[in-house]
């Protein structure tokens, strides 16, 4: 094509700008086909669970994976929501090493919080942009059966912080059934007792038993940090278990981090191939973490 008023030959810079676009469809063909069925669990997080752009980016992510055979299931937390509602009907949220004190009556506003409208709110969001999301809690189909945790103190004393719990067991059928039939599940992190009690299980927790339990290719946490920073305070982009657990000894790896790693190595033990610690405040994070051979935080390997 000669030039003219379009200036030169714009049919072959859209042509050449095309096939860049197909160029990088096929880089990411190897990633599919090895994720192909299998089942991904991702713990959502931070600002990925508050700002609207993060959300609307998270949904589309999650039904892309869906839609090119991956089996995405989706555990959330809720933790400053909780607070909120705590305080605005007059409860003052009380701590103990960083594990909410949970009585009956905050328990109730937990569940209300996690199970009607977070996990709501999620389901809605990717059905409103096409996917196909059924929102469970651990009660549902007795997918999570929890134990009181005995909760100790540095100093070796038992306190009691009331229904908070540990998983027990999970009996994923109910997630197979909804993976099977092209559902992506979305999980509130409470789960019920022997007796029938209600228990608040800390969301990373229940994340990576829920990806032993499923033998999940991968586990993948999004965060509001760019992934785990060693001694040098350096971005480690792989961390092997041995690593990991120096790392939690020396203190490098403590506070919010610490639930998450403690979460990817009870998944790497229960069979899961990978687990990844990402930034969600990255749009499309866990693309740019799936199909790209860099990624973008920390992998975490046996």
């Amino acid at each position: 094509m000669k030039s003219g008023a379009w200036g030169p030959s714009p049919h072959g810079d859209k042509m050449k700008a095309m096939i860049g676009r197909a160029e990088i469809l096929m880089e990411v063909l190897p990633y599919i086909r090895a994720f192909q069925g299998k089942t991904l669990v991702i713990k959502c997080g931070g600002a990925a669970m508050e700002q609207a752009d993060l959300k609307e980016s998270f949904a589309l992510d999650v039904i892309l994976l869906r839609y090119v055979g991956i089996n995405p299931v989706i555990v959330h937390g809720g933790g400053p929501q909780i607070g909120a509602l705590m305080k605005r009907l007059g409860k003052e949220p009380r701590f103990v090493g960083g594990m909410r004190v949970t009585d009956a009556e905050t328990m109730d506003i937990v569940e209300m919080v996690l199970v009607g409208k977070i996990n709501k709110e999620i389901v809605g969001l990717i059905n409103h942009h096409g996917g196909r999301a059924v929102g469970l809690s651990g009660k549902d189909g007795n997918l999570i059966r929890a134990r009181r945790l005995a909760h100790r103190t540095p100093e070796g004393e038992s306190v009691d912080i009331g229904l908070v719990g540990d998983v027990e067991q999970v009996n994923p059928q109910a997630i197979r059934l909804l993976e099977e039939n092209g559902f992506i599940p979305v999980i509130a992190p409470v789960g019920v007792g022997a007796a029938g009690e209600t228990y608040n299980i800390n969301a990373d927790l229940v994340a990576g038993e829920l990806a032993a339990a499923l033998v999940a290719e991968k586990l993948i946490h999004l965060t509001d940090v760019d992934g785990i920073h060693g001694e040098d305070g350096t971005l480690l982009s792989t961390l092997t278990r041995k690593e990991a657990e120096r790392l939690i000894r020396a203190g490098v790896i403590e506070g919010g981090m610490l639930p998450k790693v403690e979460s990817s190595l009870k998944a790497l033990e229960g069979g899961t191939a990978k687990c990844h610690i990402i930034d969600g405040r990255i749009p499309h994070a866990i693309l740019l973490e799936i199909f790209t051979k860099e990624g973008i935080g920390t992998e975490i390997v046996l």
